[in-house]
């Protein structure tokens, strides 16, 4: 097993950010006493990062462990954006799943939430940590921005990361179906050529591994307690499914194409897979895997529903999409063309997606009972 090393001393310039990542807990309402004795550690898995470059145009050469040995300014900057990218998501999802504390339906749920921010700071200071100390000026201002930008603003970078999470509900979709695409960037980047960044995506996967648990573990006990229906249910997979499908980025992607060639982000199964890449098509190779990983765990979430609900199952890859080929074009839930006007699609979208009235429904009515399966937690007090 790769040993993992864990930074003790900090730069200077990363020291003067925390002071600004203190401020930002404070300016998000994240009371720093809820860590316990939780450390925001920066760790660095350097064996499974490798020594060479696996694929692109400069494979076989070192991986580059410092700036000046990346050979131009675009691959700098491409890199230096994957990261800024990646720090976004963390700090914004604490911004949007922050209030959820005050509402958990169990102590489990709560601490699980709690685990779950925690890490996702962790894993933004890791990347604010490789922005100050690998690039200089450049990315001591990339890192800054890092804290600027704020979810509840809508300024993020990804839409996905200023989205409402207004109830538990969408908080278990949302680590189940976003977080799992989360995975799949992280672990596309620990392959790449830029050794920091592969180094900080080990110690990254472990812990999102559990964010992704809680929400397949979330929505199953939803399912199996009952008290939603699975036509609701089915209402918000709806709703959120798409979202972590546009995450993938865009068809024929010419920036996956550059990074691909840089050696900076590779395909999920970089490591596993014995075909030669189709550099022209790697979001949608990527998002298929996520795409058919989605579908086998809804049928094992499905399978514990009560006698005479109706099935659960993972919508089009078609329906309502933002980005990509099916973009801003009307198909149904289940991947048929829609026969009908762009008002009629309106009014077919109200009866697939949540509404007002189903929002109402959910909080006011059924999430005043007993909606989800009691878990005890059994871990610290």
């Amino acid at each position: 097993m790769a040993d993992t090393e864990i930074v003790e001393k900090y730069t200077p310039n990363f020291e003067a950010w925390v002071q600004d990542f203190t401020e930002w807990q404070t300016r998000i309402g994240f009371d720093p006493s809820w860590l316990g004795d939780y450390r925001f550690d920066i760790k660095f898995d350097w064996d499974t990062a490798g020594e060479t470059i696996e694929f692109g145009d400069f494979e076989g050469m070192p991986k580059w462990e410092r700036r000046m040995q990346i050979p131009q300014q675009n691959i700098r900057d491409a890199i230096i954006s994957m990261i800024s990218v990646q720090g976004d998501t963390e700090f914004a999802s604490v911004e949007q799943q922050n209030h959820l504390l005050a509402t958990a339906p169990t102590e489990y749920d709560m601490k699980s939430a709690l685990r779950i921010m925690c890490e996702e700071q962790r894993h933004g200071w890791q990347m604010a940590y490789v922005l100050c100390t690998y690039f200089g000026e450049q990315g001591v201002r990339e890192a800054s921005k890092l804290l600027e930008r704020n979810a509840q603003d809508g300024t993020r970078i990804l839409g996905s990361f200023n989205a409402p999470i207004d109830h538990w509900l969408d908080f278990f979709c949302f680590t189940h179906f976003i977080d799992r695409d989360g995975k799949y960037q992280l672990k596309m980047l620990s392959t790449s050529s830029f050794k920091p960044l592969a180094a900080s995506m080990g110690p990254m996967l472990k812990e999102e591994s559990f964010h992704l648990g809680t929400g397949a573990n979330g929505l199953r006990r939803i399912v199996k307690q009952g008290v939603i229906p699975c036509e609701l249910l089915q209402k918000y997979l709806n709703k959120w499914i798409s979202t972590g499908l546009d995450l993938f980025g865009t068809d024929d992607s010419t920036s996956a194409q550059w990074a691909y060639v840089y050696g900076v982000k590779g395909r999920y199964d970089e490591r596993e897979s014995d075909v030669e890449a189709d550099r022209a098509h790697l979001n949608e190779a990527s998002r298929e895997l996520y795409f058919q990983e989605l579908r086998e765990e809804m049928r094992r979430i499905s399978a514990v529903r009560k006698e005479g609900e109706p099935e659960l199952f993972i919508p089009s890859d078609k329906f309502n999409r933002g980005i990509g080929m099916y973009a801003g074009k009307n198909y149904t839930i289940t991947g048929e063309k829609f026969d009908g006007s762009d008002e009629e699609y309106q009014d077919y979208l109200v009866s697939v997606l949540p509404t007002d009235e189903d929002e109402d429904k959910l909080m006011n009515d059924y999430m005043k009972k007993e909606w989800i399966q009691y878990r005890e937690w059994k871990g610290k007090k």
